[in-house]
């Protein structure tokens, strides 16, 4: 097996998740329980900067994270780190999970970056530590095994901008606004951006993003390719939930596999990328799920997925 492999394919279907890294596991806020009708909140964390909510009835499988820190157009400090590694370690070990839409609870605004009033009481050390901490926590995000969709209406800027490309999905009102503004700065994109850019949008058109650090809109991001989705404004939720809803209800074991076939192999060469198809088909198998996709197939109706 290509060393690649080993890092993303697990051999039993128990647990088929992709390998995260080791920061994921960051000191967790105590957690708060509830369940509702259709909406059931798992948690709520420090001060309710981020929500987490797993949907139920005909939406179950679904969860939703929210930001929420209004007073700072949802810049991200310390706490709402917290929060966000809090929120996806939460998600990752929740095998219910089937589909995350990431989206804010601000209006006019997914999230204006890092805190720069936070970051200009940092030392030079904590500085690090908290950019580090910061592309270690995307990189957990990406690394989810389920699919996730950023919904953006308003304003995606620095690392607000980094946390949806993280994302497998992104959907955009035609008002939002996207920019990698860190050059005015004197400094890059230190969460990601300046990697997953290039791989969304191609080299050179991530290049003249990055280095005039200027902000495009709704249609130009889907024209580049940047989002996979532009809708009038008001609507992105609307539309991504849809998504999401048509994801939930296909196999959720293939849905995961596909997953890992795809971001594993589009770094491989075609012949271990194949090998890579080859494993994750082989996983799906011997499943109940494959079994009754078939069934419901034959006799023209719609399939009972249980994940297993």
């Amino acid at each position: 097996m290509c060393p690649f492999h080993s890092l993303y394919i697990r051999s039993s279907l128990n647990g088929l998740r992709r390998t995260k890294p080791a920061s994921v596991a960051a000191a967790t806020a105590p957690l708060l329980h509830r369940f509702g009708s259709r909406r059931g909140l798992i948690i709520q964390t420090l001060a309710e900067m981020v929500k987490l909510e797993r949907l139920t009835d005909l939406d179950s499988g679904i969860v939703e994270l929210k930001l929420d820190r209004p007073e700072a157009k949802n810049a991200i400090g310390n706490a709402m780190l917290q929060g966000l590694q809090n929120a996806l370690k939460t998600i990752g070990n929740d095998s219910s999970t089937n589909v995350v839409v990431i989206s804010s609870s601000v209006p006019r605004v997914f999230c204006a970056g890092a805190d720069l009033k936070e970051r200009k009481l940092m030392t030079t050390s904590e500085v690090r530590q908290f950019v580090n901490s910061l592309r270690s926590t995307f990189l957990s995000l990406e690394f989810l095994s389920v699919p996730t969709i950023a919904v953006i209406e308003g304003a995606a800027l620095g690392g607000g901008l980094e946390l949806a490309l993280s994302c497998d999905l992104r959907v955009c009102g035609e008002e939002s606004t996207f920019s990698l503004p860190e050059t005015g700065l004197a400094i890059i994109p230190g969460a990601g951006g300046s990697q997953r850019l290039p791989r969304i949008v191609g080299r050179s058109a991530a290049k003249e993003l990055i280095f005039t650090g200027r902000r495009i809109n709704g249609k130009e991001a889907l024209s580049m390719g940047l989002v996979s989705y532009c809708v009038p404004s008001g609507e992105a939720h609307a539309k991504a939930m849809h998504v999401a809803r048509d994801i939930n209800q296909k196999g959720p074991l293939a849905i995961r596999m596909a997953k890992q076939a795809i971001d594993t192999g589009t770094e491989l060469a075609m012949s271990s990328a194949l090998k890579v198809e080859e494993e994750c088909y082989e996983q799906l198998l011997n499943t109940e799920d494959r079994l009754e996709g078939l069934a419901a197939f034959a006799e023209k109706r719609k399939p009972k997925y249980l994940g297993k």
